[in-house]
């Protein structure tokens, strides 16, 4: 990120810009996501699909609940501990 930011030859605080060097609006973002899910074959690909992909791929790789609970930014745990329920291939091999 940081060498994308100092290649760009502006000074705008966005990661992302349009073409007129806004930031980009939810539903553009939306548009997006949904536009590659098109073309790749993915259907009804949406921003927060990625955002519970990468939750479950997280709690897969055995990493805290509270470290993801953070950076989901959820207030209460048990909204994140859906993602620790299903992520029961973490526990396959816990009694041989």
């Amino acid at each position: 990120m940081k060498r994308y930011l100092s290649s760009r030859d502006d000074s705008l605080p966005w990661l992302f810009v349009n073409e007129r060097g806004l930031s980009l609006t939810r539903q553009a973002v939306n548009y997006i996501v949904n536009r590659v899910g098109e073309k790749t074959n993915i259907p009804n690909l949406h921003p927060h699909t990625l955002r519970h992909s990468c939750c479950f791929y997280l709690a897969n790789r055995g990493y805290d609940l509270r470290l993801i609970q953070d950076y989901l930014g959820h207030r209460d745990p048990k909204h994140t501990a859906h993602y620790t329920r299903v992520a029961s291939k973490r526990f396959e091999k816990l009694w041989e």
